[in-house]
């Protein structure tokens, strides 16, 4: 009984957690070229992309073939703007913020080089 309501807790805290998304860019340091994204979990954006690094691994198919030809060394993780999820938004809602930030990204980076 008490390992059930242990879960129990644990499941609460991390449903209750406070969530910040937003849109990221992996950039090739060597070629300059970058890859927009999105993520409603920034924290488990960069963790993933922290792993394929260390790993050697790409979980990104973008990038799989310069990713492959060169060091996993030449990309970079950057946060290009954060939200935080508002208090009584649904997680549709916040997604579709998101979005609308990473429509608003691509605007900005139009000239550059995307994968």
């Amino acid at each position: 009984m008490k390992d059930n309501s242990r879960r129990k807790e644990l499941q609460n805290q991390y449903m209750e957690r406070e969530m910040t998304g937003g849109v990221y860019q992996i950039k090739n340091t060597q070629t300059n070229k970058i890859l927009l994204e999105t993520a409603v979990d920034m924290k488990g954006a960069k963790n993933r992309f922290e792993f394929a690094k260390n790993t050697g691994s790409c979980v990104y198919l973008k990038l799989q073939k310069d990713w492959s030809e060169q060091e996993s060394g030449q990309f970079v993780f950057e946060v290009l703007e954060e939200l935080k999820k508002g208090e009584t938004q649904t997680d549709a809602e916040f997604k579709a913020d998101i979005q609308l930030l990473m429509e608003l990204w691509r605007d900005k980076l139009s000239g550059a080089d995307f994968y």
